[in-house]
């Protein structure tokens, strides 16, 4: 359900695996799988094509299909009509995991859609549109969900397709240890560049550090330790990310393992004019920190910046962007 960049990947690799599945997005996305297929491919060699006639695309919830398990991937500020879509459509019960950015996103389900049974997921990794019908993974890492019976008896299909399922029981820690790495996404989306070169310049990278220590500070107001999702545990972060570009290449060589071609998902919002994420990113870490008596400025400047980008878009120099959010 949303059937864009990761659902049509993740969705994609399961159907090449055996599974049946049915995709339920966009026309935009849709009308190039209709036309040319769905062709899957990924940094360490996959590169598997679905022809059209193999493919069941829908642009809206489909009548009469009752699936085993529902992947939820649509964009966070469109869940609860999308849990509203699923209620309407399927019987009570039916699964479904939210593989979405953000922390509340199941919670919301539940809320709009209490009849249906909601499970908390992450996917660590980076899926970039290369062309019509083209979808790659360029970073690494693997799902993870809050454990469930439901997705036990998944496991083995997702192995089978390549996409190992870590199942946790309190997945909140996981879920905040993405979301830090994820407050790259909007200066990625500022940037204008791609995800390695963003990363290459240290002006940059100084944001991004700076956008995670403010949410490490209200993580730590309130009482919760992130868990670690990168190479680096997400207190040492920061620092990392702060050194010197010689030395960071040095030192964050596993971090930079990322195809030329990936960039964020905000970064594709924001060229095809569509709401971004960044309300469940940044947004998230200002409600946290205000809530347990903290400041998160950086991060509540950044978003004031992403939400006005239609009106001002232009990519920033790394420099720019320091000054503009107030970054000294």
């Amino acid at each position: 359900m949303g059937a864009g960049s990761v659902g049509g990947y993740v969705g994609g690799c399961l159907q090449a695996a055996g599974a049946e599945v049915h995709f339920v997005g966009r026309p935009r996305m849709l009308g190039a799988w209709r036309a040319q297929g769905l062709r899957v491919t990924d940094q360490d060699g996959r590169d598997q094509h679905l022809a059209p006639a193999d493919l069941h695309l829908w642009d809206t919830v489909p009548r009469g299909v009752t699936p085993s398990l529902v992947l939820l991937t649509v964009k966070c500020g469109a869940t609860r009509d999308a849990a509203a879509a699923l209620a309407a459509a399927l019987p009570a019960g039916t699964p479904v995991l939210s593989l979405q950015n953000g922390i509340g996103n199941a919670d919301t389900g539940r809320a709009a859609a209490p009849a249906l049974r909601w499970l908390a997921g992450m996917v660590p990794y980076n899926i970039a549109e290369l062309g019509p019908g083209h979808l790659h993974r360029g970073t690494g890492g693997k799902l993870a969900a809050e454990d469930d019976p439901t997705l036990r008896a998944w496991l083995p299909v997702f192995d089978a397709a390549r996409l190992p399922l870590r199942l946790q029981a309190d997945l909140k820690p996981v879920q905040w240890g993405k979301l830090l790495l994820n407050l790259n996404n909007p200066v990625n989306a500022l940037s204008g560049l791609p995800l390695r070169a963003e990363l290459m310049q240290r002006g940059y990278r100084q944001v991004f550090a700076a956008l995670q220590r403010e949410a490490l500070a209200a993580l730590a107001a309130a009482g919760i330790t992130p868990a670690q999702v990168a190479a680096v545990p997400p207190q040492r972060l920061p620092l990392i990310l702060s050194l010197p570009d010689w030395l960071f290449r040095r030192l964050a060589a596993r971090m930079l393992r990322i195809d030329p071609e990936a960039r964020s998902s905000m970064a594709d919002d924001l060229a095809l004019g569509r709401t971004t994420e960044v309300d469940a990113l940044c947004g998230e870490v200002v409600r946290l920190a205000h809530a347990h008596g903290c400041q998160a400025p950086l991060n509540q400047r950044i978003q004031a910046l992403v939400e006005a980008w239609p009106g001002d878009p232009a990519p920033l120099s790394a420099a720019a962007l320091k000054q503009r959010i107030g970054l000294h």
